[in-house]
């Protein structure tokens, strides 16, 4: 089955290839608890290093450097952990810091033009979080192969639309479908493509789930469970973006 999220793609070849050329015996697979564990320390970590960003670097100083930096690092380190398929946690703690970074600053501007407006979007989140994973164990929502290419397809066409909208506002046209100023005008467009992205981001933790639980099944050593545990932080992130992005929509 394809995956939506493109951190979990490969963890069925992954199981099949330490199956058939290196074995796992039952002391070394990974199991639910272990990606749970690793999940939690991560979310922990970039918690910590958001509220340290938050509150030390200076908004108008470093607001500029810090997200342009801190968010090209943490696309290529994430790409870097995704292609290889990385389980070393100091490389994924890594990408836990910068995203800590980034999430620190940028949501204090947003908290600053709308109080309380991050509290709103972390509980959002996460109430997104374990309702579809209520909904994945309740089996209400399965992790099918239609679903696979339905949320894959939105993510790509997501992406696709708001590359576009970007480089059209960088050369003086207009913010259609994202709107990047934090006070800026915002017309139904927006509206629409925030609640896709939000839809599409909860759907894709039905497939991560089932990604995580395949492994434990098919015998994923315990190592790659620094693995899934970057995807669903990746996928959480994501959601607390879209969110917080979609209530800054509905303040204005």
């Amino acid at each position: 089955m394809a995956q939506a999220n493109p951190v979990l793609t490969r963890l069925d070849d992954t199981a099949r290839v330490q199956r058939q050329v290196l074995g796992t015996g039952p002391a070394e697979a990974m199991t639910v608890d272990d990606v749970v564990l690793r999940t939690v320390l991560l979310l922990l970590l970039t918690g910590v290093v958001g509220a340290f960003s938050w509150l030390f670097v200076p908004q108008q100083a470093w607001i500029g450097g810090s997200l342009f930096g801190a968010g090209l690092a943490a696309v290529l380190l994430a790409l870097l952990i995704s292609i290889r398929g990385a389980t070393n946690p100091v490389v994924i703690a890594v990408y836990a810091v910068l995203q800590g970074v980034l999430l620190g600053v940028t949501s204090r501007a947003f908290e600053l033009v709308y109080p309380g407006i991050v509290i709103q979007a972390v509980t959002g989140t996460f109430a997104v979080f374990f309702g579809m994973a209520v909904l994945y164990r309740a089996r209400v929502i399965r992790a099918t192969p239609r679903l696979a290419r339905f949320v894959a397809g939105t993510l790509i066409g997501l992406l696709v639309l708001g590359a576009a909208n970007l480089l059209a506002h960088l050369f003086g046209g207009p913010q259609l479908l994202e709107v990047y100023s934090l006070t800026g005008r915002v017309g139904w467009l927006p509206y629409v493509f925030s609640g896709v992205a939000v839809m599409a981001g909860a759907l894709t933790f039905i497939l991560d789930f089932d990604a995580v639980e395949r492994g434990v099944a098919e015998g994923l050593p315990r190592r790659y469970a620094w693995y899934c545990a970057f995807g669903i932080l990746v996928g959480l992130i994501y959601l607390y973006w879209q969110i917080l992005r979609l209530l800054s929509y509905l303040r204005r």
